[in-house]
């Protein structure tokens, strides 16, 4: 399990501050600011799926930790996507210190509104927002491609049950793999999960 030391130190070594569950303008639709435990960045790291001819969107980013983490790990560029100021304003004060940094930028907007840049191959997602957000986000990363068709993947870590379900039924994504996490917590929890999917080239809405 990921001890609050390992944390301390990850964070020391990217000169970065993002620990803490923040909730303050949580919804039905936008979830609370949870970082992801560092254990599990480390495992999508060494995954081979990300260097630096990728670039990754974090949505919502929240302070920064995804973004911050694997730009480092891999020299991927990274954008992380925040629709709360109070966050995002924190990921760019992280942004000044970050050993990183200059590999990573962030947007302040809603990620339904946010047109994906051509360059971007590689998304992640943990339960930043509900099904509804996430069928327009998706409408989105999909309208990218087809603007510059490329191989695009998306990282969903930790899945709800109803999100799972329909990004594995969906026609337009292939499940490429289950990055399985149970064994860096105590807990056998089944939820333990990176999935990583991929865009069908030969999908139209």
């Amino acid at each position: 399990m990921m001890t609050e030391m390992d944390e301390q130190e990850w964070e020391h070594i990217l000169g970065i501050r993002t620990a803490g569950r923040d909730d303050s303008r949580s919804d039905g639709e936008h979830h609370p600011y949870e970082p992801t435990d560092y254990c599990v960045l480390e495992r999508l790291a060494n995954s081979g799926y990300m260097g630096k001819k990728n670039t990754l969107i974090d949505y919502g980013s929240g302070k920064g930790r995804v973004g911050f983490f694997l730009a480092y790990q891999t020299r991927c560029h990274a954008i992380g996507v925040e629709y709360d100021r109070r966050l995002w304003e924190k990921a760019m004060s992280n942004r000044c210190t970050a050993v990183s940094g200059r590999r990573v930028t962030f947007v302040l907007t809603d990620a339904a509104a946010y047109e994906v840049p051509p360059e971007a191959d590689c998304f992640f997602f943990f339960n930043p927002f509900g099904l509804h957000t996430l069928k327009l986000v998706l409408k989105q990363i999909f309208d990218s491609y087809y603007r510059a068709p490329r191989t695009m993947r998306l990282f969903f870590y930790y899945p709800y049950e109803k999100t799972e379900a329909f990004l594995t039924h969906h026609n337009g994504l292939l499940v490429e793999e289950r990055m399985d996490c149970r064994d860096l917590f105590p807990e056998d929890d089944d939820r333990e999960q990176i999935l990583v999917l991929r865009l069908r080239p030969d999908f139209h809405a």
